[in-house]
This record gives C-alpha cells, sequence and structure tokens, in this order.
C-alpha cells in the first residue's frame, strides 16, 4: 500500500501467483467489486501501517475477507533485493496458506473498532505532545550549551527563566524566547488531553495505579478477553525476556519488545509507584527485599522491576476479566468520595418528626 497506487498479486484457487498488478485506490476498488462478481469467496491482507484501519473496513463492507498482518522482512531466502513486487507476491502466498489452515504464516493483528480507535488515538496524542515537549526542552538546553551555559531542569519555566535570562548572553536569550512559547502552548494542549484521558477512568481504582495509567491501558489493550491465557498478556506487553537455547543449554537475553511499546513504560513507571503505596499487593512483597537490599545494583533493580510489571500486567488482566478481585490480590482500593448529604430548607427539619 501506497498512498496514490496499490501493488496487487492475485491466486486464484490456490494455482500459481499471477504477475503483479498497480492500481491507484479507486481503480483498485472497482477491481475488487469484479473479483467479488466472479468467485465464491474473495481474501484479502495488507500490512499494519500509517494508513490505519479504513481500507479494512471497506473491504469488509464488501463482502471480502480480509486480513490486516503485522509488517516484517518478506526477503526469508536473504536475497537482499525488497521490492513492492516481492513483497506483494510474498504476502498473497502467506495468505494462500493461511486460508488453507497454516495459521502460523503470519501473524494477524486484531482490528480495534472505530470507537476504540477514536479513544486511543487521544491518549497518543497526547503522548505525542508530551515528547515533542521533551524534544524542545533538550533543543533549548543544547543552545544554551553550545555557548557555553548549563541549563537544567524545567528552564522554561516563569521563575526559573527570570533569573536564567539575566545571566545568559542576548543570542541565547533570542534562541530560546520561542521554545519558551511553543513549550507553553505544549504544556496547555498535554493538560487538557490528559483531563480528557482522566474522565473516563472509574472512580474507585487501587491505589496509586492513577486514573491516566488506568485509562491508557484499557485504550491500548481495548479488550482484555482477547487473552486466553497470561502467557498471551505477558507477550503482549513485550516485557518477556529473549531466549536462545538448544539441547542443555539455555540462555536468556534482555527483553523481546515485541507486542504494543506503549504499554511498557506506562506498565514500568506503575510498577516503581506501586512499590511504594501498595506494601501488601503480592508482587511487592515478593520482591521487596531484593529492592531495598543496599547490595542489589541498579541494573538488577530494573530487571526486578520489569519481570514485576509483566506480572502486575498478568495481575490486571485478572481483574479485568472478572477473574478475580483486586482486594485479593493485596490491592488496596481508594475510598469512594463521600456523598453529599442532602441541605434542609429553614422550615425543614432535619429529621422526620415523631408523631404524638
Amino acid at each position: 500500500m501506497h498512498l496514490d497506487r496499490y501493488v496487487v498479486v492475485r491466486i486464484l484457487d490456490g494455482g500459481t501467483p499471477q504477475p503483479p498488478q498497480r492500481f491507484q485506490p479507486v481503480e483498485f476498488m472497482l477491481w475488487v467489486v469484479k473479483q467479488l462478481a466472479v468467485a465464491e469467496k474473495v481474501f484479502t491482507c495488507y500490512e499494519a501501517g500509517p494508513f490505519g484501519y479504513s481500507l479494512h473496513r471497506k473491504l469488509e463492507k464488501m463482502g471480502a475477507t480480509n486480513y490486516v498482518v503485522r509488517p516484517r522482512d518478506w526477503d526469508e531466502y536473504g536475497k537482499k533485493v525488497k521490492t513492492d513486487k516481492r513483497d506483494a507476491k510474498e504476502l498473497a502466498l502467506h495468505l494462500d496458506r493461511y486460508v488453507n489452515g497454516n495459521r502460523d504464516t503470519f501473524c494477524v493483528v486484531r482490528v480495534p473498532t472505530p470507537e476504540q480507535e477514536q479513544e486511543r488515538s487521544l491518549s497518543r496524542q497526547r503522548e505525542s505532545f508530551q515528547h515533542e515537549k521533551q524534544r524542545l526542552a533538550a533543543q533549548g538546553r543544547s543552545h544554551a550549551l553550545y555557548y557555553g551555559d548549563h541549563l537544567q531542569g524545567e528552564w522554561w519555566q516563569e521563575e526559573v527563566w527570570k533569573t536564567a535570562a539575566a545571566q545568559l548572553p542576548p543570542i541565547v536569550v533570542n534562541l530560546l524566547e520561542p521554545l519558551r512559547r511553543l513549550i507553553a502552548v505544549l504544556e496547555v494542549e498535554v493538560k487538557t488531553r490528559t483531563q480528557e484521558v482522566e474522565t473516563a477512568a472509574p472512580e474507585q481504582l487501587p491505589v496509586d495505579l492513577g486514573q491516566l495509567t488506568s485509562e491508557i491501558l484499557e485504550w491500548e489493550v481495548a479488550d482484555w478477553h482477547r487473552s486466553k491465557n497470561r502467557r498471551q498478556v505477558g507477550s503482549y506487553t513485550g516485557l518477556c525476556p529473549s531466549e536462545d537455547s538448544s539441547s542443555d543449554r539455555r540462555f536468556q537475553g534482555s527483553i523481546n519488545k515485541l507486542g504494543n511499546r506503549r504499554l511498557r513504560p506506562v506498565l514500568v513507571d506503575c510498577m516503581w509507584r506501586l512499590c511504594g503505596f501498595q506494601p501488601e499487593y503480592r508482587v511487592v512483597k515478593k520482591w521487596q527485599p531484593e529492592l531495598i537490599n543496599p547490595k542489589t545494583s541498579r541494573a538488577q533493580r530494573k530487571k526486578i522491576i520489569v519481570a514485576m510489571a509483566r506480572t502486575f500486567a498478568v495481575d490486571w488482566w485478572r481483574v479485568r476479566t472478572a477473574r478475580c478481585q483486586a482486594q485479593d490480590l493485596g490491592l488496596k482500593l481508594q475510598a469512594q468520595p463521600a456523598q453529599k448529604q442532602k441541605t434542609t430548607g429553614p422550615n425543614e427539619p432535619n429529621e422526620p418528626m415523631s408523631s404524638s
């Protein structure tokens, strides 16, 4: 798929792949209508990417069975030749095997509902605003460092800037002023998006889980029930160790970073907070002695937190799918807000009067 053209390979009844064809998007949709008219069933697939799921929904609405698949390197034999025609041919061949029952030929991406996709876009835009703010802040520090000055912390804040601007060269002040204005705008947008995300969170959550963290997990996972076991949940987080084992030899390395990359920082950050505010949580009770041990190195603490974050994802999946309650895991819930008492008028008694 490209913005202005699609490269398509067709296979009829498990035969040899036909030569690739190029279509403009509108021409491709008309071509699909013709295929649906002459075939009993039409199967299609394309790689997930910047075009989202709009084409998938159009094809499904027309009557075709479409699969959105995970992108990968289709050069299995290392020929070091990558073209649209070769990739389209490999996609068609893998699709043919998938339709015939080989479910391991490629990885099908779950397509969210339009509502789930729109909710997820809000939190992802907030994340992009946050990254842009950090980039501009680092750019300001770079300008100051180039002229021999060192800025620390949130240098763009008004109180800090009044002191720093008096000590910086005029050229540095001139360079940093536009960055300060851009950062101020981004801070407003980040705050607005954060409030929108937190508004959708339930009132009662585990202490220090946080409304923002809770909703990011909900919107990124979209459907907790799609995972059938804890292994699928752990794999989706990308926090599982990589492995190279053969015969009696077994080696486990760093995490594989597969699955949803936006879940990993959220889970790790959440786990650090739970270590401080959920001492009775079963995962914290298990690993707390190792974390507070002065002999534990910084690298070992990071590995422990990653393992705890993976376990917390599995535990939260159990809670969200009603397999257990949060209290069963040792998680303390936030206190429910007190209900407002009904105010009484000047002639209304606070309690009903007893009858004589």
